[in-house]
């Protein structure tokens, strides 16, 4: 553990550093996957939408 000795003689104890590593472009596969996700959960979001108002509106 990498220790520090500060003013006082206190030690201060830091947090190990994760890896850093590069993140990877998105394949051809994952970009549909998320397009089709997307038109998912906006036709979810509309869907809900909708059933809101139809059922605020029926008195």
């Amino acid at each position: 553990m990498p220790y520090t000795n500060e003013e006082g003689g206190r030690l201060n104890n830091f947090a190990r550093e994760p890896q850093v590593y590069k993140a990877e472009a998105p394949t051809a596969n994952q970009k549909r996957n998320f397009i089709f996700l997307g038109i998912l959960g906006v036709t979810l979001v509309g869907g809900l939408i909708f059933v809101a108002y139809s059922v605020s509106s029926m008195s």
